[in-house]
């Protein structure tokens, strides 16, 4: 009987962890894909770094993606990247480096999680935003990024 609750507990102690990934049903890529895209595309990047069992990240992809809107706009205006900000994963740069995920959220200072940078199709970083987001907090990033894209091509 003993055994029988602690694997009891146990079961319900892993039921309730949150293991956040990118949010369902939008395209996001690997880095290096997402590079590859947007310069065969001209569009700029926006890279989620999230890791595996954050809550915060699970909390954002429940409250904020889940918006018609925010997905119909940030598909529209972005090639979509995920990394995983704790990942051994090895990625290549468009320069041909090759980096780890961590490594690539250590340069664009994703240390916690979730952070969301905006791109250019070099690399560059536009804008960043950090923690958990509101569907507010999504499209107002949007609308900065845009208009420092749009005053950069004047």
């Amino acid at each position: 009987m003993n055994k029988q609750f602690t694997f009891f507990l146990l079961l319900l102690f892993f039921s309730n962890l949150s293991f956040a990934d990118e949010p369902e049903g939008y395209p996001f890529n690997s880095f290096d894909q997402a590079m590859q895209q947007a310069q065969e595309t001209a569009k700029p990047v926006f890279v989620y770094f999230g890791r595996y069992g954050c809550g915060y990240c699970e909390k954002t992809n429940k409250e904020a993606f889940s918006s018609s809107e925010v997905k119909q706009i940030y598909t529209s205006h972005y090639i979509l990247a995920y990394v995983d900000s704790e990942s051994g994963k090895r990625l290549r740069l468009p320069s041909g480096e090759r980096i780890t995920e961590r490594e690539l959220g250590t340069r664009y200072k994703a240390f916690v999680s979730p952070v969301f940078t905006f791109i250019t199709t070099e690399g560059k970083r536009i804008h960043q935003i950090v923690g958990v987001q509101s569907i507010e907090s999504l499209l107002e990033a949007d609308k900065k990024v845009q208009d420092t894209l749009s005053k950069a091509a004047l």
